[in-house]
């Protein structure tokens, strides 16, 4: 029988999510040292501890270690499990930050996951639930991921600082990937989106889908854009608005844009109409760029086609996003 696979090594805080999940699928240990140890607060943060969290609950048999400063990690990955699970995120970053990690696991589990996120649905930071659900879940879908039980469901909306929003996740176990061939994004079809409004004024969506239409109009007919007004216990625990376009293609390519308000007590309050407008040029920016997966899905793209079979997806991208 093979030894145990030898420990990868690191320093710093840097691509922590994508060096945890590869670790993962990968099922190699490794140590990351020197997490912020320059710093006047050294160590992890409590949303990558929450992350840390995560995984250890996704999964069965993981081994972490850290030592007292939080400046270095130890993870032997366990087997990835899955199951009903429910989790409470870090409010100081998006659910976007965790469900985008959960997105590349989850497939890959020994029993179907069913997960219940609590936290921050929208904010400046993450990807929001909205985009990933219009854009990451049709891409699982092209690589064989499908079924009724593929889902991302908003509960509740929680906005930043204080967060209160709930999301369900679930996804079928597909062991083997198809592979793709996507290199011809095609033109523009139809265009949609949701404007949504907690704890303000139910005006500020229909504020923001009138400036947001009206570049949009110029260019195409099909335009929607639900307004989402949630109110009372699903409203959250902070007041905020945003919006979240989707442009889709006649070959299916699906591209996105999103701008959410300030949080609460942190810098200048934003217009509906300026947030609207902006948003509109944010998804003719992405439009711009081109390619068959929008900017934010385009790592998850990339491991999906990683673990396919060998030499046979393509996938024609626009510029990469630092992240990727």
């Amino acid at each position: 029988a093979a030894g145990p696979a030898p420990c990868l090594s690191y320093t710093g805080c840097n691509f922590l999510r994508q060096r945890l999940v590869l670790a993962t699928l990968s099922g190699r240990p490794l140590k990351i040292r020197k997490i912020r140890s320059k710093e006047e607060d050294p160590g992890l943060r409590d949303f990558e501890a929450s992350f840390i969290r995560l995984l250890d609950k996704v999964t069965n048999g993981s081994r972490i270690e850290i030592n007292q400063t939080g400046t270095t990690l130890y993870y032997q990955p366990g087997l990835l499990y899955g199951g009903a699970l429910e989790h409470d995120c870090s409010p100081s970053r998006g659910i976007g930050y965790y469900l985008e990690s959960l997105l590349c696991l989850a497939p890959f589990m020994k029993h179907p996951l069913k997960i219940v996120l609590r936290g921050v649905t929208n904010d400046q930071v993450d990807p929001s639930v909205d985009v990933l659900k219009a854009t990451a879940l049709p891409l699982l879908k092209k690589f064989g991921i499908d079924g009724e039980s593929l889902e991302i469901k908003i509960n509740r909306r929680g906005m930043p600082p204080k967060g209160g929003g709930e999301i369900l996740f679930t996804c079928p176990v597909r062991k083997v990937l198809q592979p793709v061939q996507f290199t011809d994004p095609g033109k523009i079809k139809r265009i949609r989106g949701t404007a949504y409004s907690v704890r303000v004024s139910p005006q500020m969506a229909n504020r923001m889908v009138e400036s947001a239409r009206g570049i949009l109009n110029k260019f195409l007919p099909d335009i929607y854009i639900y307004t989402d007004h949630m109110k009372g216990v699903s409203s959250g625990k902070s007041p905020g608005f945003g919006m979240c376009l989707t442009a889709e293609t006649i070959n299916g390519t699906i591209l996105s844009a999103e701008l959410a308000s300030n949080p609460q007590g942190q810098g200048a309050a934003v217009l509906p109409e300026e947030l609207g407008q902006n948003c509109a040029k944010l998804l003719l920016e992405e439009v711009y760029r081109g390619g068959c997966v929008d900017s934010t899905n385009q790592s998850l793209a990339l491991l999906l086609m990683t673990l396919g079979q060998r030499d046979v997806s393509k996938v024609l991208l626009g510029p990469l996003s630092p992240y990727t």
